[in-house]
């Protein structure tokens, strides 16, 4: 089939909305704290909102989108994130905040498992580990611009010199002068509906689902769950989203609690640069793996990241604000190594078990909770303790796994072992 790269460019650009909207909650920690009068057991239920979402929808949308085709599921998950930020740019509460990332939690969840297929068929199958790549990057460019823009609506809204600039204007006209940051959340609005007409208006190939993509029956999914290895490899998934997002939701927190930063704008700026630098390492993550066994990779970067959040928990202000930072770029292989062992460790249903894994990025809602919850016993820096048993856990897969197949590395042929 020809290669359509207007639809690659589509489904790039959407990588890059899901992470705009996604790993935005972390720079805005301390002033939702503020604005709602929070403890951080009770901010700590924000992300859960947002990423129990992907517990519930992602084995669901699979069998949606195989019903009902990639466009029409693209388009109402736009639908549903459109609805939950503009309820919420609405209605500044924090019960209706919980309710609007559900939502936009959903739509993200149904539009994670509808683009990769797209993807296959849309650039190629030749082409498509590459495309995935490329998607990540953009991913991971949108996490590292999130926290900019924050800055830049905060740091200019309400303050009456818009100087003729018509966004900031706009914004400052249905904004509270309290509660600038929401302004981001009329942004998600208008990105979201600006997707769906874009989506609406585009005609989309047929998707032929390998009998290994397909979502599979309920049946299906029961015998894989009482496989060991496919939990165990679930909880590495749930694990790695889990110590992602309870660092990232905590840099800016942490800063201004223990080193009086501003979450504003150094704050914000290290949890940019925490994406920025995992954007990064997944570019010689990818070259490391063509050389080095991906479980010695693991096991390697896994174990910089333990001793960089160490380092980041108890040394001063300035280490903090690099350490922080690179606990990202050591995490950026985990993902996707491990998604790879776990579907080279079955011979079938890959499509099932691939669900079965992203579901496990509801650790993105137990994990911090778990951390703002210690944290308000015994403080943060103790709460974020916590996270060191998921990075062992990590650390662990690569001494247990044992795939069907290796990584191919440069020189020599594949492995059967």
């Amino acid at each position: 089939m020809k290669r359509n790269l207007y639809i690659v460019g589509l489904i790039l650009l959407t990588f890059f909305v899901i992470s705009f909207l996604t790993n935005i909650i972390g720079p805005l920690v301390p002033d939702i704290i503020e604005s709602f009068d929070l403890n951080l057991t009770l901010v700590a239920l924000l992300p859960f909102a947002f990423f129990i979402a992907y517990g519930v929808m992602s084995i669901p949308s699979g069998m949606l989108v195989e019903k009902y085709g990639e466009k029409n599921i693209m388009v109402l998950a736009f639908l549903i994130s459109f609805l939950g930020a503009l309820l919420f740019a609405w209605v500044a509460s924090f019960q209706m905040y919980m309710v609007s990332l559900f939502l936009i939690g959903t739509g993200m969840a149904m539009l994670q498992v509808a683009i990769n297929p797209l993807l296959r068929v849309a650039g190629g199958e030749e082409h498509f580990a590459f495309n995935s790549v490329i998607g990540q990057l953009f991913f991971g460019l949108a996490s590292f611009l999130s926290p900019l823009v924050y800055s830049y609506l905060v740091l200019n809204i309400g303050r009456g010199d818009g100087d003729g600039n018509f966004l900031i204007n706009a914004l400052s006209a249905v904004v509270p002068a309290n509660l600038p940051w929401i302004s981001l959340y009329w942004i998600f609005a208008i990105v979201s509906l600006l997707m769906v007409f874009v989506i609406g208006f585009t005609k989309f190939p047929r998707v032929e689902l390998k009998e290994d993509e397909k979502a599979g029956a309920l049946q299906t999914h029961l015998d894989l769950l009482k496989k060991p290895m496919v939990i165990l490899y679930f909880l590495g998934i749930f694990a790695y989203v889990g110590t992602e997002q309870g660092v990232a939701n905590w840099i800016s927190e942490f800063l201004q609690t223990y080193h009086g930063v501003n979450p504003q704008t150094d704050g914000a700026s290290t949890v940019s640069l925490f994406w920025g630098l995992m954007t990064a390492g997944t570019v010689l993550g990818l070259i490391l793996l063509k050389f080095v066994d991906s479980r010695k990779v693991l096991i390697g970067f896994t174990s910089a990241a333990i001793l960089c959040l160490a380092v980041a928990l108890f040394s001063s202000k300035s280490i903090a604000l690099i350490a922080f930072p690179l606990v990202g770029f050591f995490a950026s292989v985990m993902w996707s190594i491990i998604i790879s062992l776990a579907l080279n460790s079955v011979k079938s249903h890959h499509g099932s078990f691939s669900g079965i894994l992203v579901t496990g990025i509801a650790g993105g809602a137990i994990l911090p909770l778990i951390v703002g919850w210690l944290g308000d016993w015994l403080g943060l820096r103790m709460g974020m303790l916590f996270l060191f048993i998921s990075l062992g856990y990590i650390l662990s897969i690569g001494f247990w796994s044992k795939p069907l197949i290796n990584n191919e590395l440069l020189g020599k042929k594949k492995s059967d072992a």
